[in-house]
């Protein structure tokens, strides 16, 4: 694979094999459905999401407090009681990083990685352990932005976050998206460069907290 520039690879201007670089991070995402208030929710790593009042980029952009807070979701599943939360989960820019959705439920789920393709490097039933990285495809797998976990299962893949920014990681069921079943996972680079992102344009329309703030 060949991302010009940006991507977690020993040369940053060259293309790279998926399989032969090391993550730097492991994060295990557990999908759940909890009742949180005499109400039908779900949640990741017993996180249920709700909404903020302004868009989440735009609170991050404008440095606006009291929206979001870093690190507001664990990176493994805690196994204590569900809650409220406007999960946003602190990630930086050029890492390589190992995502395992873990399915304890009776259903099959598909979940959304807003931003990036990821590549699916494993999958099996039962319970994830680090000994499950044996059974992985570092070879010829395949590269996609959407993954589906069996019921009782896991799914594990590799993503390269080498694209900067505020990126959604949902569920595809709509009502368990709309319920909780997502994140935000914040990708930042110290740089504030024009190379690694864009800035918000002149003209973009503000709304929330947001308004009154110069782009």
């Amino acid at each position: 694979r060949n991302l010009s520039a940006s991507g977690p690879r020993p040369n940053p201007q060259g293309s790279y094999h998926y399989g032969m670089i090391n993550t730097t991070r492991t994060i295990r995402l557990a999908n759940s459905a909890p009742i949180i208030d005499g109400k039908q929710r779900y949640a990741v790593n017993g996180v249920s999401f709700i909404p903020a009042d302004t868009p989440l980029k735009l609170a991050d952009y404008f440095k606006i407090r009291g929206i979001f807070t870093l690190g507001s979701i664990p990176d493994n599943p805690t196994g204590g009681g569900a809650y409220l939360q406007t999960s946003v989960m602190a990630a930086d820019f050029r890492a390589y990083v190992e995502i395992v959705f873990e399915n304890a439920e009776d259903t099959v789920q598909s979940w959304h990685i807003d931003g990036h393709n990821c590549f699916i490097v494993g999958m099996d039933g039962g319970q994830w352990s680090p000994d499950s990285r044996s059974s992985y495809n570092l070879r010829d797998t395949v590269s996609r932005s959407t993954v589906q976990v069996y019921p009782m299962s896991w799914t594990a893949v590799y993503i390269p976050l080498d694209n900067v920014g505020m990126w959604n990681v949902r569920s595809e069921n709509w009502a368990r998206q709309y319920l909780g079943q997502q994140l935000y996972l914040r990708v930042y680079s110290p740089a504030n460069s024009w190379r690694d992102e864009y800035p918000i344009p002149s003209n973009a329309l503000l709304c929330g907290r947001a308004l009154g703030h110069k782009t």
